[in-house]
């Protein structure tokens, strides 16, 4: 367990939020124990080959029904582990051919979904059957947000700098009053404190859990605890989405997020820190995308 709190991004430690509210598997297949109702089972199995990394074809609403399913499972005592899901752009498949310890952890996923335009375009290019969407996960927040207030699903928040996660949750709760969120945790710790996260997780009750530490700590962190958080039915990474709605970064026009252009905007946004990441990985990005894309 020595990696989930892997020091390399782990922030600093001032602060801390653990307050809650009043064997390796393919990507794609199928966790131990799972089960499903028919309409999910189809739509889960249907992968493609993208830059090398096995997406998931599912779209917005049928992951958000594959949620719901889970959080029913895992309520019945029916998943004997949550579900891993986690998502790639055109910076995860660069890294997925470079850093072994990435690749370990996304061929452990159960579904990696595509969260980057390059890829979108690399499917309509090279497949005969593309994508049918950008499953952009901080859209799909919103979506998950929706449901979950109308069916009893409750979050947990780790992840971001010290506050970020807590008024993500409550500007969440504000477009969706119903909205559960069990607990909320910064993304700033050490590795000794994970088995109080891990205790806090537990002990929330919490259905979801949201992880946004960066990567590769994200996925790092989700393939090291699924196993010690029974009773969850997802872990479910999300990199930065809690600064977009706690910590005011603004996203990237819509048409930019359409044409596939919202990195020249972080980019623009953040050049010390993501100018240099985005001039090396994009080529090392598109050779792959090009080459390792089929259906």
């Amino acid at each position: 367990m020595h990696s989930l709190g892997r020091e390399g991004v782990s922030q600093s430690r001032e602060g801390q939020e653990g307050e809650q509210a009043p064997g390796r598997q393919m990507p794609g297949t199928q966790a131990p124990g799972t089960q499903l109702p028919a309409s999910c089972h189809g739509a889960l199995a249907e992968k493609m080959l993208i830059g090398g990394i096995p997406i998931s074809r599912m779209t917005r609403l049928e992951l958000a029904a594959l949620m719901e399913s889970d959080v029913a499972a895992a309520r019945a005592g029916l998943l004997r582990s949550p579900r891993f899901v986690t998502s790639a752009n055109g910076s995860i498949v660069a890294a997925y051919h470079n850093d072994r310890a990435l690749r370990a952890a996304l061929d452990s996923a159960d579904l990696i979904d595509a969260d980057g335009m390059p890829l979108v375009f690399a499917s309509r290019l090279l497949c005969a059957r593309p994508l049918r969407e950008r499953t952009a996960t901080t859209d799909f927040l919103l979506d998950a947000a929706e449901l979950a207030a109308r069916k009893g699903i409750s979050f947990y928040f780790l992840g971001g700098r010290p506050g970020v996660a807590a008024r993500a949750a409550e500007y969440l709760r504000s477009r969706f009053p119903a909205l559960t969120v069990a607990g909320v945790r910064h993304g700033y710790f050490s590795p000794g404190e994970v088995p109080a996260i891990l205790q806090s997780i537990r002990e929330s009750g919490a259905d979801i859990l949201w992880v946004g530490t960066g990567s590769p700590r994200q996925e790092l962190f989700a393939m090291e605890a699924r196993d010690q958080l029974p009773g969850l039915a997802w872990i479910r990474t999300c990199g930065g989405l809690f600064d977009h709605y706690g910590g005011g970064v603004s996203r990237a026009p819509h048409w930019m997020q359409a044409s596939g252009l919202e990195w020249l905007y972080r980019a623009a946004r953040e050049p010390v820190r993501l100018g240099w990441r985005y001039l090396v990985t994009s080529p090392i990005a598109l050779y792959h995308l090009a080459t390792k894309t089929r259906d």
